[in-house]
């Protein structure tokens, strides 16, 4: 009767401790472990618009609710004896403005981590986007830097289905996170070949950070390849260095430098970009502003991969400047604007909630948003 009585109770505790949120521990004879509830409610009412493009093209303005990536999480681990322990996490998308979801479409593994370091298997950002995207403050809205930096964003993508983006969640990823060498770690991912079967290539990614992480300082230099993805056996890849820097209390700055190299059928294709952040406490809240680079595309290919080409007048900046404002830990109001400015053959557009401009269209967008964390 005791056996059945301690079943209920596991049974019948665990939902509700999970449905109450926070931190919720599940323990037993056979079993040692934790289960983190979390999540983000990210969500914006935006005006938007572009201006007219270099053919005469104008898209005119509109009025949208926008969500910035809202999600639902869980999160534990178990105790494996020593500092050896299981480690998983199920992250899924929430949609405010539209109620839709998935499941597991964000963040999500399982894995080992010891005294050797964290080995996962799962869909994950690479970490050659995970390295710097804490430097953007407008990172992930309307915003964000990767309408410039890593050529626009897939939220979730194999190795065919999005062959432009360096920012990117990539499905069946193996990475390795190794400890600690002072300062210092090393991160390793691979995106697996599964796609081999049903494409004329053999597509796959690689991709690598090494971050240092200091006080004040955080630093890194990343690296990646995607195989194959614009033709058989050419090769693209990325190279990016990033720092932020706590000046004093209440004052942060971020630069980055990345180039991009894609190969095609057509030939090469090459583009160097730049982007600084600021972030300045003000009263209680905090001024953001970001700006970002694009040079014209280099390069003998004549295909358009993303959002950018070869030749002259092809470049293009992005400037945002906004203001946060928490009325507690977990909730904040937010306002930016941001504004694309593309030389006259440039397409470079938000990436995400993007537009669809014409080239030579400068989107640009006003927002006034909500942000809780749980």
């Amino acid at each position: 009767m005791r056996r059945t009585v301690t079943r209920w109770r596991r049974r019948t505790l665990a939902p509700v401790l999970i449905a109450v949120g926070g931190t919720a521990a599940v323990s037993g004879s056979a079993m040692a472990g934790s289960l983190t509830v979390y999540g983000r409610l990210n969500t914006a009412i935006e005006y938007s618009r572009a201006s007219t493009a270099t053919d005469g093209t104008a898209l005119g303005s509109v009025v949208r609710q926008t969500n910035y990536r809202s999600v639902f999480g869980l999160r534990g681990e178990e105790d494996l004896g020593g500092t050896f322990k299981a480690v998983w996490q199920i992250e899924s998308n929430i949609s405010l403005d539209t109620g839709q979801g998935v499941i597991a479409s964000r963040n999500s593994r399982v894995g080992l981590q010891g005294d050797y370091g964290l080995i996962f298997g799962g869909h994950w950002h690479t970490p050659y986007t995970e390295a710097t995207m804490g430097y953007d403050p407008y990172y992930p809205t309307t915003a964000g830097y990767m309408a410039l930096i890593g050529n626009g964003s897939t939220s979730t993508s194999n190795n065919i289905d999005d062959t432009s983006s360096f920012d990117r969640r990539q499905k069946n990823i193996v990475q390795y996170r190794s400890p600690s060498f002072g300062p210092v770690s090393v991160w390793l991912g691979a995106g697996l070949p599964e796609e081999k079967t049903t494409v004329a290539r053999n597509p796959a990614l690689y991709s690598a950070a090494v971050v240092y992480d200091s006080g004040p300082l955080n630093a890194t230099v990343a690296y990646e390849v995607h195989q194959h993805y614009q033709a058989a056996s050419r090769n693209d890849d990325a190279l990016k260095f990033g720092a932020a820097w706590q000046i004093v209390a209440g004052t942060r700055v971020a630069v980055v430098y990345e180039h991009l190299h894609y190969r095609t059928d057509t030939g090469d294709l090459q583009r160097n970009a730049y982007y600084a952040s600021l972030v300045q406490q003000v009263g209680v809240g905090s001024v953001r502003i970001g700006f970002g680079l694009a040079a014209n595309g280099t390069g003998s290919s004549t295909d358009t991969i993303g959002f950018f080409r070869s030749g002259p007048d092809t470049g293009a900046t992005q400037i945002t400047i906004g203001y946060d404002y928490p009325l507690s830990k977990r909730t904040a109001l937010f306002a930016f604007y941001s504004r694309i400015n593309n030389r006259s053959r440039a397409i470079y557009d938000f990436a995400i909630n993007e537009l669809g401009v014409s080239a030579g269209a400068d989107p640009q967008t006003l927002a006034l948003g909500m942000r809780h964390n749980f």
